[in-house]
């Protein structure tokens, strides 16, 4: 590999590992408790929904409207937007009733949860380290082509999804860790679910790069943006609303979308 590839495989390994930040943040944590859990859930809906709709979006659409024209391009962009999250709720419903994640009564306290609620909440991390896994292998494909054809583009994107990588991972670890009261568990998961964005970057070296046009870049990008929304409003933002005050929620959220506003400012 040259100088070059490395570099963008570097800047795709630092935003992907950025979820093991995450999970240390809370794990290292004494005071771990529900509101903590609250925040930090809202908090990673709040920079997963700005992220998407103010700049995921926004460059998928200018991607593809530079080579299928303005209306045509917007056209794809919505497609593959609402195709992203189609896909991942694809794979919400294929997980049974009783083994989804989203169906279960959260206890009032994390101490009173029954060993089944407790198994459930462990599917629910554990899904969510997939979806995550999921929408940071485009992430990472993204992260990787650009840093190949514009560097400066490229440290702009990681560092902007390192940052909202952080709250993923605990967003991942948190739940896995009331479960099973596993520090161990909870950061591995977490850690693993952002594994996806470097081996996004070897698939797009070794196989996509000879086909990796705007086109291809604005799809994958509206579907990433349209994948990171589902997962905030169908996981993210009801969890933190069961598991705390709705204002303390709602406080995370606004706060995620203050830090990943003043991100995008700094590193633009």
């Amino acid at each position: 590999m040259n100088n070059s590839v490395l570099f963008a495989f570097s800047l795709t390994v630092f935003a992907g590992l950025s979820t093991g930040v995450g999970s240390l943040v809370g794990l290292m944590s004494k005071k771990f408790n529900q509101r903590m859990l609250t925040v930090a859930l809202g908090f990673s809906a709040g920079v997963m929904i700005y992220v998407s709709m103010v700049e995921i979006f926004v460059k998928a659409r200018s991607s593809l409207s530079e080579t299928l024209g303005d209306r045509a391009g917007y056209l794809w962009t919505v497609v593959s937007f609402f195709g992203g999250m189609a896909l991942i709720a694809l794979i919400d419903k294929v997980i049974p009733s009783y083994e989804n994640p989203h169906e279960f009564n959260v206890p009032k306290k994390i101490e009173e949860a029954s060993e089944k609620d407790k198994a459930k909440l462990m599917r629910m991390g554990a899904f969510s380290a997939l979806a995550i896994a999921i929408h940071n292998f485009p992430e990472g494909l993204a992260t990787f082509m650009s840093a190949l054809t514009n560097p400066t583009l490229g440290i702009s994107i990681a560092v902007a999804i390192a940052i909202h990588n952080i709250p993923e991972g605990l967003a991942v670890s948190a739940p896995i860790y009331f479960a099973t009261k596993s520090r161990r568990k909870a950061f591995v998961l977490s850690f693993l679910s952002g594994f996806a964005e470097p081996v996004g970057a070897l698939v797009g070296y070794f196989l996509l790069r000879a086909f990796f046009t705007d086109v291809t870049f604005g799809v994958v990008f509206a579907s990433v943006a349209g994948i990171m929304i589902y997962i905030s409003l169908d996981e993210l933002l009801p969890t933190a609303e069961e598991f705390g005050e709705h204002h303390l929620a709602i406080g995370g959220v606004i706060a995620g979308m203050i830090i990943m506003a003043a991100s995008l400012l700094l590193f633009s």
